[in-house]
């Protein structure tokens, strides 16, 4: 039985329930401890600590059992103990390859049913014998949360409020934005990113916003399941879209405090159909940068990679550190790749596709983490129909090939980019020149435009760039009737990106 969501109370009525054997899944022994402690106090109840490396010590060190260190005989201890007592087993997932430990453990799960003893196995991994499954209540065991950070960050404040040195400067709204930012930490670590914050600048402000986001790219690097994106591109930079930026800016504040109070639900995510090339992926990375939360993204297809390791592992570990790093900004890349398989998954995988795709599918409908979900599709025919059902995002959007004006704000944005200035550039020619492109095919094009001048030792100018444009063999050409498949679909099934959207001929 896995119990995901939980308060101290609840491990209290588990304790006084009789439930023999408890599993905490948690990186922070001493925060487990101190809530273990305030329940046993409660209860009157003895709190014994073991490790391998120790034995049974209680947490004050007035007993010391080195020759408990041999797991069946701290089992034995705790089997014949008379005491009304919890017991806090440390990493002792290892002795679990070992029969004999198994079969004890058995054995002091079923004396501890008739007892006032509770058994606690504490470690940050997993790992549960078949045998035991029926006699262990797995709890994962959360990270801090909002409050709990707030007073770790406040007796940080006042352990320094009289150093003339170090300058705290936290209105309400910075101070919400640094907890917001330090969540998915665990304590050891907000505190650690806390400290090196006044360390280095010795000073506490809204700046530091970006040193708590790099602790947690360093959680992110580490878990080899998700990619952390650093991203300074604004909505600014995505040409066109006006429906869609209107939406996303109207959800902008919608993690905060203020929209709780106020009784908002946490947005949970968009989904974006539409050609390649025409800025879904630029509009995740924009979504990130202008709402100030980490971009993580999930190669969907790579979780079947054997090169990972264990795919159902993989995508339970990926939506955990996702809720742990959140608020944050998930980005599915090309869901349908991943995906495609589901119906002919029980006869070539097993069924672990369609596993995988169940286990998605019931994290969007049930999250509560502020986890922004932004999947990205290309082609619709692909996308199991399940994925599209009310419920799973909040709005599905698509994304068509820019229209004129759309195509103009893009030749302004890119030109810009390169460090020129749009009104040295004859930009009505090229919109003319370039229609059918995408947005993507038209940045290649000034990219490409901007080789030749380098080589031929002169400018960027227009004649250049409609030069690249005339070279270029747009997608739209290439695959036409499969673009008109696709907007005669979305036309009657999801709302327009853009404020022209249903103009076929984007013109």
């Amino acid at each position: 039985m896995v119990l995901p969501f939980f308060t101290e109370k609840d491990i209290e009525i588990l304790i006084r329930a009789r439930y023999p054997i408890l599993y905490m899944i948690s990186w922070e022994e001493r925060r487990v401890e101190e809530d273990l402690e305030k329940i046993a106090q409660a209860r009157d109840k003895k709190v014994y600590i073991w490790t391998f490396t120790q034995g049974l010590t209680t947490p004050a060190g007035t007993y010391h059992n080195d020759t408990t260190r041999e797991p069946m005989l701290a089992l034995d201890y705790i089997l014949q103990s008379r005491e009304s007592a919890i017991f806090i087993l440390k990493d002792f997932h290892p002795f679990f390859e070992r029969a004999d430990v198994v079969r004890k453990m058995r054995d002091v799960a079923i004396s501890l049913r008739t007892s006032y003893d509770t058994v606690v196995l504490l470690s940050p991994v997993l790992k549960v014998p078949a045998e035991l499954e029926k006699d262990i209540t797995v709890i994962d065991y959360p990270l801090p949360d909002y409050k709990d950070l707030d007073e770790l960050l406040e007796k940080l404040i006042q352990s320094v409020k009289r150093n003339p040195q170090v300058k705290i400067n936290l209105p309400s709204d910075d101070r919400e934005k640094l907890i917001k930012a330090a969540q998915g930490l665990t304590t050891g670590e907000a505190e650690n990113v806390f400290a090196k914050a006044l360390v280095m600048n010795n000073s506490l402000d809204a700046e530091d916003i970006g040193l708590i986001i790099s602790e947690k790219e360093q959680i992110i690097r580490k878990s080899g399941v998700l990619t952390y994106y650093e991203s300074d591109e604004s909505l600014s930079a995505v040409g066109g879209m006006e429906n869609l930026k209107e939406w996303l800016k109207k959800r902008a504040s919608a993690f905060s405090e203020k929209a709780r109070k106020f009784g908002l639900p946490e947005p949970k995510g968009i989904l974006l159909l539409g050609v390649q090339g025409c800025g879904k992926s630029l509009c995740a990375k924009a979504i990130s940068a202008e709402w100030h939360l980490p971009l993580l993204r999930l190669d969907v297809g790579s979780l079947f990679s054997g090169i990972i390791g264990s795919t159902e592992e993989n995508a339970r570990k990926a939506i955990k550190i996702a809720e742990n790093i959140s608020p944050c900004v998930l980005w599915l890349d090309e869901i349908e790749k991943g995906f495609s398989g589901v119906e002919s998954s029980g006869a070539t995988d097993a069924g672990t596709t369609a596993r995988i795709f169940a286990t998605f599918l019931s994290w969007l409908q049930e999250k509560t983490s502020p986890v922004f979900v932004v999947a990205t599709a290309n082609e619709i025919s692909k996308l199991p129909p399940e994925l599209l059902r009310k419920g799973r995002f909040d709005e599905i959007f698509f994304v068509d090939l820019p229209s004129e004006a759309e195509r103009k704000e893009i030749f302004m944005i890119h030109i810009r980019k390169r460090s020129r200035d749009p009104a040295n550039f004859d930009i009505e020619r090229l919109v003319a020149d370039s229609e059918g492109f995408s947005g993507a095919e038209i940045e290649e094009a000034v990219i490409s435009a901007l080789y030749d001048a380098f080589s031929e030792g002169g400018e960027l100018n227009t004649d250049r760039i409609s030069n690249a444009i005339k070279q270029t063999f747009p997608l739209s050409k290439t695959m036409q009737e499969d673009m008109e498949a696709l907007r005669k679909w979305a036309s009657a099934r999801t709302r327009y990106a853009s404020s022209n959207g249903g103009d076929n001929s984007r013109k």
